[in-house]
């Protein structure tokens, strides 16, 4: 297997690059396309996935891939044996205002489901380009240096942090909610939040720990995270961090999807900053 990921590691590492490039040159307009959301897509979100989606189809050991601007699963090779969700370019609409973004990837076994993932990745474009990868028990970052991605550190999660990225519209948050994001900030911790999952969720885990919330709100009951492109990725690299991802009480890796666009309420963090949420959320319904 350590073989087979190094294999699909390889074809993300050549789709970043190709990424990068594009990013840097490529045209930063809406297209005349919706995603299944019903979100406009930039022609970099399309573009970007065209990549992607091209570069699997080369491996053997690819068996499905499906990809967060797509409406189905895209067959690849019947005799494969992973399956492949991915969002192409995650907060694209930050790159006019030269904001970091990010691509992220979930590989699964058997069925796309969050207790069959055995690796995620993502990969951070900023200032520098940054890859973070969980599998075997260890994560792993990785920086684009001289056109080749050089491995730099291994990541762990303190217990306790000190970052705090609450996102969604404040305007529609259950007041237990509001009341608990209120108590963390008056208890010291430091606002972080750019509107990209992707470089704040990097940042909390690359300064030791805190906590990112995606919560259930009056507009989304359901969240707007997706759970195979977004979700479950970020949920295995925390967990494999030494940290937790819950919807409020369930770990998220725990959660059933029903369909491929499925979203879900979501908090990441370190161990401290998840048992808050529990305690919080299991008082409230």
């Amino acid at each position: 297997m350590q073989n087979d990921i190094k294999i699909i590691l390889d074809s993300i590492k050549q789709s970043s690059i190709k990424i990068k490039q594009l990013i840097e040159e490529g045209d930063t307009s809406k297209s005349t396309n919706q995603n299944s959301t019903g979100d406009t897509q930039l022609k970099l979100d399309i573009a970007s996935d065209v990549i992607i989606e091209n570069d699997f189809k080369t491996l053997d050991i690819v068996k499905q891939c499906v990809s967060e601007e797509q409406e189905s699963i895209v067959d690849i090779n019947p005799n494969g044996k992973y399956l492949i969700a991915y969002d192409p370019l995650d907060g694209s609409s930050l790159v006019d205002v030269n904001l970091s973004v990010g691509s992220i990837y979930g590989i699964y076994t058997d069925d796309f489901k969050g207790s069959n993932i055995i690796a995620s990745v993502y990969v951070v474009f900023g200032p520098r380009v940054e890859m973070v990868v969980a599998f075997d028990g260890e994560v792993k970052m990785y920086r684009l240096l001289k056109g080749e991605f050089q491995f730099v550190q291994n990541i762990k999660l303190n217990q306790k942090g000190k970052l705090n990225a609450p996102g969604s519209t404040q305007q529609c948050w259950l007041p237990h909610h509001k009341e608990m994001i209120d108590d963390i900030f008056a208890s010291g911790y430091r606002l972080r939040y750019s509107g990209g999952m992707v470089p704040d969720l990097h940042q909390i885990l690359l300064k030791g720990g805190g906590l990112f919330s995606y919560p259930s709100t009056t507009d989304l009951p359901k969240g707007k995270l997706r759970q195979l492109f977004e979700v479950f990725p970020f949920a295995f690299i925390y967990e494999t961090a030494g940290g937790g991802a819950i919807d409020g009480k369930q770990r998220l890796l725990e959660i059933p999807t029903t369909h491929i666009h499925d979203t879900t309420p979501c908090f990441f963090g370190s161990n401290d900053e998840i048992d808050l949420v529990k305690e919080v959320y299991s008082k409230n319904g």
